[in-house]
């Protein structure tokens, strides 16, 4: 984990692949929070509260679930992001996010090649009814409630043999969902064993010239305004695995 920006309001931070944002289900081990914790004690009491229906006994005092997180990145997802260092700007970060004034990029390492260098996926997202674990994007027309609207913008960077290199740009941010609108259209990330085709899963692949070590997804910048209104962008370099890899 590396402190790319810290001020009185906020910290950027580089996660590495493999590191989990937060603790949950089934994570082990040390997560991105706990080491924030440990350095910026301070954002123990910055976020949302427990749901009122998983609190403890009347009289104790509310945990936060999240300290200091606004947004999150998938375990197997490396780049920038940003958490809050108070409440007001946990409070403010998290309505910028809310409604879209957060510009967002990716770099995504995909199989198979575009015939359209630029595009759009859009569509209704929610979890998969054929495995509850996943999330999937439904086309068209829907009236499922809890499903909603998704949007990435993506544009070919460069060319490989069988794959390509996509800057991608989420206009939402639903769980997953650059990873499931890439499968969708039938271009899954390189190494992401949960959205991927048999014939590409990572343990196949590991067995032929180039081995897998990672799934190639990788936040590379962020931009918004913050709270004295000047537009700030941070950015991240791709991981020397994922140089060497390309």
């Amino acid at each position: 984990m590396k402190i790319i920006f810290q001020n009185k309001d906020f910290i950027v931070v580089e996660k590495p692949a493999g590191l989990a944002v937060h603790s949950g289900i089934a994570t082990d081990g040390k997560t991105l929070v706990d080491f924030l914790l440990e350095r910026f004690p301070e954002i123990k009491n910055v976020g949302d509260a427990l749901p009122r229906t998983c609190r403890g006994a009347a009289g104790a005092r509310d945990p936060i679930t999240r300290p200091g997180i606004v947004h999150r990145l998938d375990k197997e997802t490396s780049g920038v992001i940003i958490v809050a260092r108070n409440q007001k700007t946990f409070k403010y970060l998290k309505n910028l996010f809310k409604n879209r004034k957060v510009e967002k990029k990716y770099l995504a390492l995909v199989h198979g090649k575009f015939k359209d260098k630029e595009g759009k996926i859009e569509g209704e997202m929610g979890r998969s009814k054929r495995d509850f674990r996943k999330q999937a994007l439904v086309r068209g027309k829907i009236t499922v409630r809890k499903e909603r609207y998704s949007l990435t913008c993506y544009k070919v960077r460069k060319e490989f043999d069988n794959l390509s290199l996509l800057e991608v740009f989420p206009k939402t941010g639903r769980t997953h969902q650059i990873r499931v609108h890439l499968h969708a259209i039938g271009h899954p990330i390189v190494g992401d064993a949960k959205y991927s085709f048999k014939k590409y899963l990572p343990r196949r692949q590991a067995s032929k010239k180039f081995p897998v070590p990672r799934m190639f997804l990788h936040a590379s910048e962020i931009s918004f305004i913050d709270q004295d209104g000047k537009h700030k962008t941070f950015r991240s370099n791709l991981p020397d695995i994922f140089q060497k890899f390309l």
